[in-house]
């Protein structure tokens, strides 16, 4: 993966407008933080496989991005974006990564099922 361009992911993210895609959209604070501290709040979300079609996509920030997809009854979002590639399946991976360089969120867009 490289670190966001986002006029370069923005033109991904374009080229797959008004197009049926599947989403995956997950975010996580370390899903087994709790229990090395058992006061630390865990929490994530984990949507696979959902089927949307977006008008427009949004790419804005600087070294952590906010991608936005705007469907015509409101939007899908990930905050926190640092990387991304465009993969060998045609597929646009995006990752955010934290400081320490682990996963805090991820948004991938293909136009077939993620199935790994």
């Amino acid at each position: 993966m490289q670190e966001v361009h986002a006029e370069t992911l923005q033109t991904l993210l374009n080229s797959f407008a008004g197009k049926d895609v599947y989403i995956h959209l997950e975010t996580t604070n370390g899903s087994y933080a709790a229990h090395y501290d058992e006061k630390f709040f865990n929490a994530g979300a984990f949507i696979r496989n959902a089927k949307i079609s977006y008008e427009h996509a949004k790419v804005v920030g600087t070294e952590q991005y906010r991608v936005g997809l705007k469907m015509p009854h409101g939007w899908v979002y990930a905050q926190g974006i640092t990387h991304y590639e465009l993969d060998e399946f045609g597929r646009i991976l995006m990752a955010g990564l934290d400081y320490s360089g682990k996963l805090a969120v991820a948004l991938e867009i293909s136009e077939t099922p993620f199935t790994y």
